[in-house]
């Protein structure tokens, strides 16, 4: 049963934690499914990536910016997403249209009329069954990263360099999505342990497959 699910979050939130966990569930309860990322979800998506994660690519400029994830979302949509929604399987995916908005929108300060354009373009009017938005203070979530990044040598920390208040309005900007659409995304309290976190997600999820499953039987019946 096909179901896009995508995680939302400022860095360090917690997201890829869960993720993996929420991917062990369906491995054990053996449904089927595919775990991507944004950006760099396809082989092109990868290229992609480098350019707007590097701490060398200070000179991206807002636009630019929008529109190369823009590009990446669609070649990630159409060579990856749809395919395996079409084949039935739950998709996973760690960050999508939302983080535009709340990213280059919110944060940035692009045109919200603009971004949705965009993502309505590049997604083909594909959006998540069920979003997950990890709810991690600001000081909390960079300072993560910032720890991580470091400690694994990583190059791709553009975003975790931003200063504090940037980050902030990244997280305002992602409650004011979820409050305009409180039926696909819930909103996950991050200060919890990693432990709870997943079981709420994983009551959500069963629920939400649960229901995607019945409506699938009577479809079938009604046919």
């Amino acid at each position: 049963m096909s179901i896009f699910i995508t995680f939302e979050g400022i860095e360090g939130s917690g997201k890829s934690t869960q993720i993996s966990l929420l991917a062990d569930h369906l491995s054990e309860q053996k449904i089927p499914f595919i775990s991507t990322r944004e950006p760099g979800g396809s082989d092109i998506g990868k290229k992609v990536r480098k350019l707007l994660l590097s701490t060398e690519n200070t000179e991206i400029t807002s636009r630019t910016e929008l529109l190369l994830y823009a590009a990446d979302r669609a070649q990630h949509v159409e060579q990856v997403i749809q395919p395996a929604l079409a084949r039935g399987k739950v998709v996973l995916c760690d960050r999508f249209s939302d983080a535009t908005i709340a990213y280059q929108g919110y944060a940035r300060g692009l045109e919200l009329e603009l971004i949705h354009s965009l993502n309505s373009l590049a997604t083909g009017g594909i959006k998540p069954d069920l979003t997950f938005l990890i709810d991690c203070p600001v000081e909390t979530g960079i300072g993560r990263a910032l720890k991580r990044g470091e400690a694994e040598g990583s190059d791709e920390m553009r975003f975790e360099k931003e200063a504090l208040s940037f980050h902030a309005k990244v997280l305002e900007g992602y409650k004011q999505i979820a409050q305009n659409e409180p039926e696909r995304i819930s909103v996950i309290d991050g200060s919890m342990p990693i432990g709870a976190i997943h079981n709420s997600i994983i009551e959500l999820f069963s629920k939400r497959y649960a229901r995607a499953t019945s409506s699938r039987e009577c479809c079938k019946i009604e046919l």
